[in-house]
């Protein structure tokens, strides 16, 4: 069967990056002197290595002895606690936001972004001149032409996909006019010179390496990305589009259908197994002792494509079924050809929930559960500070709170009790017990061990208790406290739930003095009675909805609105996506970052 028909969109252009050895990068960021040396990064297995690690035999999801028989100097670091990569990652995002216009910047996890510049590369292709190709220029701010680099835009920077030359685009003599050949060809190298302009300053300005990908979707750009890693780029080339009766086949199939059918983003485990078990007409052989049960028998893209039958209709069948997800055979057949028009989505200001956990292989008693939540509390309140705060744009000595959460909740995992025979049925069921949260954590003025203590005492020892109301006969293996219901606080340029008043009054003073009214015996200014004559002003009481923003206000034009809109940019999501991008574990219901996934199940099957 030939390839899908329906949404293929190739008018995008969309940067993927992914940073090389993204968490060790930021343990030799802060030490540099361990750039040179093999280095671990621990999460009770080894979770990630450097290249030096890699390049002597060192791969995560290595038990800690196993790393030490293989290479013995090597350097292992804990890396349990997120905030020194979180906060690498948001400057790395910053960095590379600062480069959009369009705002569209997408994170995936900590150490991948989407950029969406169909919009500057647009712009930069209009001022391309056809007869000075390889003198081009590359225009980074619309409104500034003094700023953007130099290039050859009749090269592609980087590698490419496909066997053409890359000396010039080939356009005509193909023949193959059905997806604009010669445009697209023409945009994917302005946006291959764009991605190595930020790769290179991401390496120059930040030091961190990365690899990327530029194609027309993020499916696409995600998946050529990882043909030249580390500290590489690959541009998928056209054609992406061909007719059927023509003999040539597109770049997107000859690359996507060497895939194993696994290794499609989107297409999970699961999902990959029942496709897998179908074209073999069996359960597929696997490997002992791999994670993700890697199987020994590789089922390809094409494979799957070119499968009596294959196709939307036969992949619901497949994969539907209850609890499966409305469509998922359209939607599975259209990733295994190469569609994916899902938007690269702008970052949201504020996250949807802020949380801390950890796991205990014994916790049942009270005095321990305290210490626990204390530990728990201290962080979860310093999270909200960084995630939560900014500076003041009156006063840059203080600090003021984005957002409220309003909800702050506490989840257990119980252990079940032994079993006559000594052994322990397995369950990873939580139970949970949410409550507001008291405003009392939003006081910047008290300490955070004072906040702390204030909150586990008053709120979070009475709503475990609740939990568990007897003193004694639980074990708890897991405790997660956390914040949600955030109601965004109001802010001075409109992008909050309201304006802030009070910010108004604390400048109605300095704004209005000009029309101060002074007890005291002295003639009317007439030079402004003059001007406010011959300009009509109206003076509008910031108390009234409208702030004065100058000496005069017009009308309705003037009025800033009070809501955000829809063509706004958003700003950083600070969340490590716990809801998007954090995935869940089967066996026991955990959430945590996608890249601790994988040493998390290997825990599992350690345990006795």
């Amino acid at each position: 069967m030939t390839a899908a028909k329906s949404s293929k969109r190739h008018d995008r252009i969309i940067i993927h990056f992914d940073y090389d050895c993204f968490y060790a990068s930021v343990i030799e960021a802060e030490n540099p002197a361990l750039k040179s040396v093999p280095l671990a990064v621990q999460q009770q297995i080894i979770v990630t290595c450097n290249y030096e690690a890699r390049r002597r035999g060192l791969h995560k999801l290595q038990l800690i002895h196993e790393a030490r028989q293989i290479v013995p100097d090597v350097v292992i670091v804990l890396g349990e606690d997120l905030n020194r990569f979180r906060d690498a990652s948001k400057a790395l995002y910053k960095f590379l936001e600062a480069f959009t216009w369009s705002g569209k910047v997408e994170r995936l996890g900590f150490d991948e972004v989407f950029m969406d510049v169909t919009d500057i590369v647009d712009f930069n292709q209009s001022l391309l001149n056809p007869n000075d190709l390889k003198n081009s220029y590359f225009q980074l701010q619309k409104n500034d032409p003094t700023v953007g680099f130099a290039f050859d835009s009749t090269k592609i920077a980087g590698h490419a996909f496909a066997n053409i030359p890359q000396t010039q685009p080939p356009m005509p003599d193909t023949n193959i006019p059905t997806d604009d050949h010669e445009s697209l060809m023409a945009r994917l190298i302005l946006g291959s010179h764009l991605a190595q302009h930020l790769r290179w300053g991401l390496e120059e300005q930040k030091g961190y390496t990365s690899t990327v990908g530029i194609s027309t979707n993020k499916l696409l750009s995600k998946l050529v990305g990882n043909l030249n890693k580390p500290k590489g780029q690959t541009t998928l080339l056209p054609p992406y589009l061909v007719p059927d009766d023509r003999e040539v086949e597109s770049n997107v199939t000859t690359f996507i259908d060497g895939h194993d059918i696994g290794k499609i983003p989107g297409i999970g485990f699961k999902m990959s197994q029942k496709i897998r078990n179908h074209v073999l007409s069996r359960p597929a052989e696997f490997e002992l002792g791999l994670i993700y049960g890697g199987t020994k028998e590789s089922v390809t893209v094409r494979d799957v494509r070119l499968f009596p039958g294959m196709g939307p209709e036969l992949l619901e069948k497949i994969l539907g079924g209850p609890g499966a997800e409305r469509g998922i055979g359209g939607k599975a057949w259209g990733l295994i050809n190469g569609i994916d028009d899902t938007e690269v989505q702008q970052a949201k200001k504020v996250p949807t929930q802020i949380s801390i956990e950890d796991s205990y292989i014994r916790l049942d008693t009270m005095p321990q559960v305290l210490k626990e939540l204390r530990i728990l509390a201290t962080s979860l309140i310093k999270r909200m500070q960084v995630d939560l705060l900014e500076d003041d744009e009156d006063d840059s000595t203080t600090r003021r709170w984005i957002a409220h959460p309003k909800t702050v909740k506490i989840s257990t995992r119980p252990r079940p009790p032994l079993n006559s025979d000594g052994t322990r049925t397995r369950s990873f069921n939580r139970i949970s017990r949410s409550g507001p949260l008291p405003n009392f954590v939003f006081n910047l003025k008290d300490g955070v061990d004072a906040i702390v203590e204030k909150l586990v005492q008053e709120t979070l020892i009475p709503m475990f208790r609740k939990l568990h109301p007897y003193p004694s006969g639980w074990n708890l293996s897991l405790v997660n406290i956390g914040v949600t219901n955030m109601i965004e606080t109001a802010s001075d340029d409109g992008k909050g739930g309201g304006r802030d008043i009070g910010r108004m009054f604390k400048r109605q003073e300095e704004v209005l003095k000009e029309w101060k009214v002074e007890d005291r015996d002295v003639p009317p200014d007439t030079t402004l009675e003059a001007v406010t004559e011959s300009h009509g002003a109206i003076l509008t009481d910031p108390s009234a909805g409208n702030e004065v923003s100058g000496c005069t206000m017009t009308g309705s034009e003037d009025v800033i609105p009070t809501q955000t809109s829809a063509d706004e940019p958003v700003e950083w999501d600070d969340e490590e996506d716990e809801d998007e991008n954090r995935e869940i574990c089967h066996e026991c219901g955990a959430t945590m970052p996608a890249f601790a996934m994988a040493a998390h199940e290997r825990f599992h099957s350690l345990e006795t």
